[in-house]
């Protein structure tokens, strides 16, 4: 197992939400000794069954645990959230355990209106693995091909990669959402799925969608939904600026890998080749992912934004508020020397944010400075921004 950047705590109750196959269960498994470890995995048949024929039962077996059980792990817990009732309970008694709770779908507690314990129970969330987890066994490429979910990177050659990323698409994202009841039309959801990846960095035109797909406006806007609460991708909105005008005002939505994007693209086993716009659009998707996941990891609280001229003629990728309102307008370029041309909107978005901080994120080797951008090798981005 690769050592994760994100800390647990082991003495308080928390939330660990994030996509399937992120490895939730080993991180708790590897955190929590069995020893000191009560396991109910909602997953499995035996422990779904039994709770949710008897719900009395879970209530009972936590009590009955062995003392030196000071710690509950529930897996998946968004199958049966009214256990959350009970949890609540025992929290409030005295010498209660610590109650880890793993979730890849908040789609379900939302629509449950299930008891996400009031404050008692901490949040965090989960993701594929980050270049500093996999250190000396990065690689660049491979990342913007398979992605980074534990069972890609560790794929012995790119056919078991290829093969674990389709069936990833076709058994999670399609048949287990609609299997938690998600979607009832599994044709329509389907078909929306490609046309998704399609969008993939792009802005949001639900209307388009809807008439690619044969489905309607509000569905097409419910399955991006569906997609944010599964923990499958997420909205980026574009920076509103109080002096500037003619801004774009519609989100970008991006998938939560860049391995599962290509290959709901149906390019799985097509190689990912250097200077090429599959390759500069798939770096821009790693940046970003790896500057959000991080930020949370290092619970910086960082807000994420895109810039747009409304006309679409300038445009800046990233744009970086911290909670001490510092602001860094980032554009991301698969080169090592982008052209000044593709720059004009950092310089467009210095014009009406004159304290922002210009950065082009590269494959440059060094660092260097040019006007008022500054050239950063990838590598280096994230410090220079405080993550790390």
């Amino acid at each position: 197992m690769y050592n994760r950047n994100i800390v647990l705590p082991k003495n308080h109750s928390f939330f660990l939400f994030g996509p399937r196959l992120t490895g939730k269960s080993t991180l708790l498994k590897a955190t929590f000794p069995k020893s000191s470890t009560f396991e109910i995995n909602l997953l499995l048949s035996s422990d779904y069954l039994r709770y949710s024929s008897y719900p009395a039962l879970f209530y009972q077996d936590i009590k009955n645990r062995s003392p030196e059980k000071t710690h509950v792990i529930v897996d998946e817990i968004q199958r049966l959230p009214e256990l959350l009732n009970d949890i609540h309970a025992i929290i409030e008694e005295p010498n209660s355990p610590f109650f880890c709770l793993s979730g890849s779908s908040a789609r379900k507690l939302k629509r449950a209106n299930a008891n996400l314990l009031a404050g008692r129970a901490w949040s965090f969330n989960l993701f594929p693995l980050v270049h500093t987890e996999l250190k000396d066994k990065f690689n660049l490429e491979m990342s913007l091909s398979r992605g980074t979910l534990p069972p890609m990177v560790l794929a012995e050659n790119e056919i078991e990669a290829r093969r674990s990323l389709t069936a990833y698409v076709d058994t999670y994202l399609k048949e287990e959402i609609h299997a938690e009841a998600a979607v009832r039309n599994t044709g329509a959801f389907h078909r929306f799925l490609p046309i998704a990846a399609d969008y993939n960095g792009q802005m949001i035109n639900y209307s388009a969608i809807a008439g690619q797909t044969g489905i309607n406006y509000n569905t097409v806007k419910d399955y991006f939904t569906i997609l944010e609460d599964t923990f499958l991708g997420f909205y980026l909105f574009p920076y509103i600026s109080k002096t500037a005008k003619r801004l774009t005002k519609h989100p970008k939505f991006y998938l939560f890998d860049t391995g599962i994007a290509r290959a709901l693209k149906g390019l799985a086993a097509v190689p990912i080749l250097p200077q090429t716009e599959d390759y500069g659009h798939a770096f821009e998707h790693f940046i970003i992912l790896e500057t959000i996941r991080l930020s949370q990891y290092a619970e910086k609280d960082y807000r994420f934004y895109y810039y747009r001229v409304q006309n679409g003629e300038l445009e800046v990728d990233l744009i970086i508020e911290t909670p001490q309102k510092e602001l860094f307008a980032v554009e991301i370029k698969s080169s090592s020397m982008p052209a000044s041309k593709q720059l004009r909107g950092l310089i467009s978005f210095k014009k009406d944010n004159p304290h922002a901080k210009l950065m082009c994120v590269c494959e440059t080797t060094r660092a260097f400075q040019d006007r008022d951008v500054e050239f950063i090798p990838w590598q280096d981005f994230f410090t220079r921004i405080g993550l790390y």
